[in-house]
């Protein structure tokens, strides 16, 4: 009997604990509420392969520094002439009286403030190193592009068809790289003399063998891959298999290398121009800058020199952070 009272007051509870809801209306609140919820909760959409890049070069503190000091310097070099407070090369503004001044000082009329001092001819250091600028930045880029061009070329064709073609090919690269790039490159312009053209062709000559070992051996491991074996059983041409399908997966490496490169070619024009056998006076490069002013330097007239290679060593520093930061994105492996 107790069993059975105390079993009748639990149903009882359980029943009274139990109250079936009147409306279904706050079932349907808290559904609207969610289905609200899920609608306010958008997906962002997938990051574009530029956006990714961006977001791992900028982790890079150093790197993105580089890269806004080179923007920097390629915006004022393009903009020389507007930014420049004088032009260095205009006969008609440079006098022999202003030569030789300090840095800080003014001009003899006091119209003209020299911020980094004048040279041994009268012109204005600053304006000559912005000038200078545009010149060794233009020949360090068109020379590492046409090199990229020509290597490319050359190493997927040494990649594609193997055998013979491959060995001849990399005998020269071999030959070429063991000998050094300014040896090279001094052979070459003691031989055709000065000029821009020809020191752009040098350049061109001592760069391309860099270029044609980086391309052969990343076309060599996609050369094996299914989706090149299948372009070449389709019938596809040469060329098509090579530019369409193998040059697309090769350009990481290239793209670091040519970065490189450009430092490597300002650094080479300069060494030249500083020889005497590189560019023109009338062209004159941070490197032919420098060398104008070395005369100067035992009548410790420093300015005239020290300033133009401090850029100098400033753009190449930037270009070489830059292109590490590169293939430290482009190719992850590396930190691993």
């Amino acid at each position: 009997m107790i069993r059975a009272s105390k079993m009748k007051k639990s149903k009882t509870a359980t029943a009274v604990a139990y109250k079936k809801p009147e409306s279904d209306a706050p079932m349907n609140d808290i559904t609207s509420r969610h289905l609200i919820d899920s609608a306010a909760t958008v997906v962002p959409p997938p990051e574009t392969p530029i956006q990714r890049f961006s977001r791992q070069f900028v982790k890079g503190r150093v790197g993105t520094i580089a890269a806004g000091f080179l923007l920097l310097l390629v915006v004022v070099a393009l903009f020389a002439p507007f930014i420049a407070p004088q032009n260095p090369y205009d006969l008609g503004v440079v006098s022999i009286l202003e030569a030789e001044k300090k840095p800080g000082s003014y001009s003899n009329s006091g119209q003209h403030f020299y911020l980094l001092g004048t040279d041994g001819a009268g012109r204005d250091v600053f304006s000559a190193i912005l000038y200078g600028l545009r010149i060794s930045i233009g020949i360090g880029v068109t020379s590492a592009l046409a090199a990229l061009m020509v290597g490319t070329c050359i190493g997927l064709i040494s990649a594609h068809f193997g055998g013979k073609v491959d060995a001849v090919i990399m005998r020269i690269v071999d030959v070429q790289l063991s000998i050094p790039s300014i040896l090279i490159a001094l052979v070459l312009l003691a031989a055709l003399g000065q000029g821009v053209d020809k020191t752009l062709l040098a350049l061109i000559l001592v760069q391309w063998a860099y270029f044609a070992r980086n391309v052969r051996g990343s076309a060599q491991v996609e050369r094996n891959k299914e989706y090149v074996e299948a372009a070449i059983g389709q019938g596809l041409s040469s060329s098509r298999v090579m530019f369409r399908h193998i040059l697309p997966n090769c350009m990481a490496p290239l793209v670091v290398t040519a970065t490189l490169q450009m430092a490597h070619a300002i650094t080479l024009e300069a060494t030249m121009s500083f020889l005497g056998i590189g560019l023109p006076q009338t062209k004159p490069s941070l490197g032919l800058l420098i060398s104008n002013g070395f005369d100067y330097m035992l009548s410790n007239e420093y300015w005239i020199s020290v300033f133009p290679g401090v850029a100098l060593v400033a753009l190449v520093v930037s270009i070489n952070l830059v292109g590490d930061q590169l293939r430290t994105v482009l190719n992850p492996k590396l930190d691993a």
